[in-house]
Order: structure tokens, then C-alpha cells, then sequence
């Protein structure tokens, strides 16, 4: 069984993406990991080149910069670096996930049960989504709670944007989400746990993808109900990149929701009363 992972990063530096800590994650378990790596304005491609692992495939893309199509730049990347995969499975990462170190062996594990198993098509992850700082995460439906990261290589796929894919079948005629089975392992997410000056950064430059203007971040204006305190230990990797914040974050007391907050504050209600999962899916459970 051969495991491939791979990635896509442009301007990583300048965005502050733990991407290098990202890599380093899965070193260990996977045969080779391919990184796309964009032209862009800093040293991310010579902090790659860093690593000094043989196991680092480095490519090199240009972004169409005038394509606005929901994210379907961030698509293309992904999948130029997963077409250049040879494993049969392929692991994605984007440059903000980290896997910890106590649960490598959860993945390979479920790779080698799966390997065969003609129902499932990918795997994935629970996620810890970090807010505002280390020992804060979200704990609402508005933020997806699990993720399909691995895809088998014998599976035709796409990827309408960087975050999911989109399995052809029917001849190609039709797509549909994969069908996967969980690992049982984790997803660590520090995306948003950058520095607000970071955030804002890199959404004034990456929002023409999606068509939509950029809108200052702040931090502070969430849900307060939606911060739950983190009381696990994160991944060895990325100890050192984190900044030394304690406490739980304490959004803006004044802070209105948006009719998005109140629906979402809603159905975490419903969820805790009935017993319910109500996040967004981007796959078909197998159990």
C-alpha cells in the first residue's frame, strides 16, 4: 500500500500559514508528498525546498488571477497537485491542517482496512477548529465537524473548490459527494488563529476568487456561545508556531448576530436536545 499526500500553497509566508508544520505532520506515514506550490511574493517555495525531505515532490503553478468562480481557482491547484500523485490513496492537506503525532498510526490503519473495500471511496476526519487562540474552538453546525482528506487514486475525482471533492459517476454524466468511511483520527485547524493583520492580509488578496469583496475580520465579532475551551494536547509540530495565549477568547459583548448566528444558534439547540449532527457534509458516511 502506497500513501500519497499533497498540498497547494501560494504566499504562505505572508498569510502566516503554519504550512511547513503542516507538511512535517504526515512526513512519517506517507511514500512521497506533493506540494503546489504557486508564483507568488515571498519565500514559501525556498521554505519548502527546506525541509530537506525526500519525500517533498515541489511543483510549480501560476493562479489564473482572473478567474472569479467560487473558489474554482483553489480547485484547479488542487487537483494539478493530486494529479501528480502516484499512491493509492491520496491524503490532502491545506496549509493551515495539522495531523497529530498520536493519531498517524489511526490513519494508516484505516488506509490498509479500506484499501479493498469497493464501498468506500475516501476518509475522514473529525476536526478541531481554533479560534482567536489556542485554547479556544468552535463547536458549531455553521462549521463543518468532519471532512473527507483522503481519496482513493483509482477513483475518479474533482474538486469544485479547495475544501471538498466531487466524485464523477454514472459514466461521468453525473458527480456526487465520495462515499467514506471515518478514521477515527483528527484534524487539527489553525487557520484562524493567525494574526488579524495575517487574515485580513491574505482575504484583501483571495476573496476575487470567490467573487465577493473583502470585508474587514475581526476577530472579536462571533457568537460567544459557539467558543468552547480546548483541553487536549496539540500535535508536537506545531507547539513551538503557536503563540503562548491562555484562557478562553472572549468575543466582542456587544456583538449583534447576523441572521446566519441565529440560525445556526438554532440548530446547535435542536442538536443538543435531539440528539442530532446538523453540520454540513461533503461525503456519504459508509459505515
Amino acid at each position: 500500500m502506497k500513501i500519497s499526500a499533497f498540498t497547494f500553497i501560494r504566499n504562505g509566508t505572508i498569510y502566516g500559514f503554519p504550512f511547513v508544520e503542516s507538511i512535517r505532520s504526515v512526513l512519517s506515514i506517507v511514500d512521497e508528498f506533493v506540494v503546489n506550490v504557486g508564483y507568488g511574493d515571498d519565500d514559501t517555495l525556498e521554505r519548502v525546498h527546506s525541509i530537506g525531505d525526500p519525500k517533498i515532490r515541489i511543483i510549480e503553478s501560476r493562479w489564473n488571477d482572473k478567474m472569479q468562480s467560487g473558489g474554482y481557482v483553489y480547485g484547479q491547484q488542487k487537483m494539478i497537485a493530486q494529479f501528480n500523485t502516484s499512491g493509492d490513496w491520496a491524503f490532502y492537506l491545506e496549509g493551515d491542517e495539522v495531523v497529530h503525532e498520536d493519531e498517524l498510526q489511526k490513519i494508516v490503519d484505516a488506509c490498509r482496512r479500506h484499501l479493498n473495500d469497493d464501498r468506500v471511496e475516501a476518509l475522514t476526519f473529525d476536526y478541531h477548529h481554533f479560534y482567536g487562540n489556542a485554547q479556544s474552538v468552535l463547536d458549531s453546525p455553521g462549521w463543518y465537524r468532519r471532512e473527507a482528506r483522503i481519496i482513493k487514486n483509482s477513483v475518479k475525482s474533482c474538486a469544485p473548490d479547495g475544501l471538498f471533492w466531487h466524485v464523477l459517476a454514472d459514466r461521468g454524466r453525473v458527480t456526487r459527494y465520495p462515499r467514506a468511511a471515518h478514521t477515527g483520527a483528527h484534524i487539527y485547524h489553525y487557520g484562524w488563529v493567525r494574526s488579524e493583520e495575517e487574515m485580513n492580509r491574505k482575504s484583501e488578496n483571495v476573496q476575487k476568487y470567490w467573487s465577493n469583496s473583502h470585508k474587514r475580520i475581526d476577530y472579536g465579532e462571533i457568537d460567544q456561545q459557539i467558543i468552547r475551551p480546548f483541553t487536549g494536547a496539540h500535535p508536537e509540530v506545531i507547539r513551538e508556531w503557536l503563540a503562548k495565549e491562555q484562557g478562553l477568547f472572549q468575543a466582542n459583548p456587544d456583538h449583534v448576530l447576523t441572521k446566519r448566528e441565529k440560525k445556526h444558534r438554532l440548530m446547535l439547540k435542536l442538536e443538543r436536545a435531539l440528539g442530532l449532527e446538523l453540520s454540513k457534509k461533503h461525503f456519504i458516511a459508509v459505515k
